[in-house]
């Protein structure tokens, strides 16, 4: 119902108050994205479960969904931060009006709808598309550790599960067979409406505990045995295409991989699916997250989250992945020396894309110098607990020639003639806007599958933001330069 505020003065007409979109200019981000998400967003997977006429009337999905996107464009990502600013901040108010949700409201639609909402990502980049901001004529791949929702303090070796479990057990046995012996004492403590042989709260503690251990002791087991099958089948299928091109593979055999874990091996209680990994800070609990990113105008064109600590295995995915999102395959893919190897130059090749991948320090690439290492911590040593792919025979050990050098010793020629006009570049800028400038350095969400959903809203806000500044909402068209 409109109201109107009193006059200061007699002879001045009263005043009606700003529309709560007022409250931010024209050309804001908050009001971008609100149109945006109004218009040019297709929300039907998140709007249909909200036909139901039962229950108090939801919040509406097209302003919780802005909300969202617009809270991670600013860095702001718990639940009880965004409730706040919405009471608080003006530009918050621009999308919720007077009614801001409260936090478990923001917790619950963000739980609900996380695989529609990592979903927006290609309906953004379609958008950045459209606005002539993709050209993909070069693209740039790396990966970044990102803190796991939890700390590597709850994870525990596998050489010390069987002990450890063994202890809790053992002392389970001993405050059982005590109760037993104190049932009479129990019924007086308890009272009549108890048997007097419940299993007090510090007992039962001790004994998931123990259940925790043991299963998470199964789960090590069953992922060392699915690796070493894993291992010895590709070590026969190697073996089966030397014989049909008739080589030997040089050197001693080796020996068959152990189906039992490494001693050291670790398993995490808070988040069983986060690993181990080394990073420029040291070994952290964490996952491994990719973007392949146009240098055109920094847009994501394809995004992912692996639980390896390694990046050799993501090139080829995270490349063919282009091609899913857009249609088309990028001219040109940079990518530093941790996705260096035979097979992903091969398979760059084999898709007919000009390849730029460093062959030792990424720092280095412009110069040809020859250095191991990797995208985020170059030449450190992998924890004992990494599963590492099988690793590429080193150029070395393969028979050459002057006339047929290997892929990676072309590549280092082909970086170094190019020196600093070579096309090679990563896309550390994007990860500095993302980690530094709005402050995502470690996942609210636990589980794999709910960390790459998050990883897709980052993305997307990430997009969202250079699509604000390309665009103009009022004409849907793009800037002209």
């Amino acid at each position: 119902m409109s109201k109107t505020f009193r006059a200061w003065k007699i002879d001045e007409p009263l005043l009606l108050p700003p529309v709560v979109q007022e409250f931010v200019a024209k050309d804001h981000l908050a009001r971008f994205v609100l149109n945006l998400v109004r218009e040019e967003i297709e929300l039907a997977e998140i709007t249909a479960s909200y036909d139901s006429d039962r229950g108090q009337p939801p919040f509406d999905p097209v302003m919780m969904t802005a909300l969202l996107l617009y809270s991670y464009c600013c860095g702001i990502y718990a639940s009880r931060r965004i409730a706040k600013a919405c009471r608080e901040r003006v530009d918050f108010m621009s999308i919720v009006g007077f009614d801001a949700p409260d936090f478990r409201t923001v917790s619950e639609f963000r739980r609900r709808h996380l695989k529609a909402l990592g979903a927006l990502f290609k309906q953004i980049l379609h958008l950045c598309e459209t606005a002539g901001l993709v050209k993909l004529g070069h693209v740039a791949l790396d990966g970044t550790k990102v803190k796991a929702n939890a700390s590597k303090h709850k994870a525990m070796s596998y050489e010390r599960m069987e002990k450890r479990a063994a202890e809790l057990e053992a002392e389970v046995a001993r405050w059982l067979k005590v109760a037993e012996a104190s049932d009479a004492a129990e019924d007086k403590l308890y009272g009549a409406d108890k048997t007097g042989e419940e299993m007090p709260d510090w007992v039962a503690d001790k004994k998931r505990r123990a259940e925790r251990i043991r299963k998470a002791k199964a789960e090590l087991e069953a992922e060392a045995k699915a690796a070493a099958e894993a291992k010895l089948k590709a070590a026969a299928e190697a073996q089966q295409q030397r014989e049909a091109e008739g080589r030997k593979k040089p050197g001693r055999q080796a020996a068959p991989p152990s189906t039992t874990p490494d001693p050291k091996a670790q398993k995490n209680f808070t988040d069983p699916e986060s690993r181990i990994m080394k990073s420029k800070d040291g070994f952290v609990q964490a996952y491994n997250a990719q973007i392949v990113v146009d240098s055109q105008a920094q847009i994501i064109v394809a995004q992912d989250v692996t639980q390896s600590p390694v990046d050799s295995g993501q090139l080829v995915p995270m490349t063919d992945a282009i091609e899913t999102n857009l249609g088309r395959k990028p001219g040109q893919v940079s990518a530093d020396a941790g996705y260096c190897s035979e097979a992903n130059l091969e398979a760059l090749e084999n898709r007919s894309i000009d390849g730029y991948v460093a062959t030792g320090r990424a720092r280095d690439a412009v110069d040809g110098n020859v250095k191991g290492g990797d995208g985020d911590a170059p030449g450190a040593p992998e924890p004992a607990s990494a599963s590492r792919p099988e690793a590429e025979p080193k150029p070395e050990a393969e028979p050459k020639s002057a006339a047929a050098p290997t892929r990676v010793e072309a590549m280092r020629a082909k970086i170094k003639a190019g020196g600093h006009a070579s096309p090679y570049r990563l896309p550390e800028p994007v990860f500095g806007q993302i980690k530094q400038a709005r402050g995502f350095r470690q996942f609210l969400l636990r589980g794999f599958a709910n960390v790459r959903g998050e990883w897709s809203i980052v993305c997307t806000a990430h997009n969202l933001l250079k699509l604000a500044q390309g665009w103009t909402p009022s004409a849907a068209l793009p800037r002209t330069a």
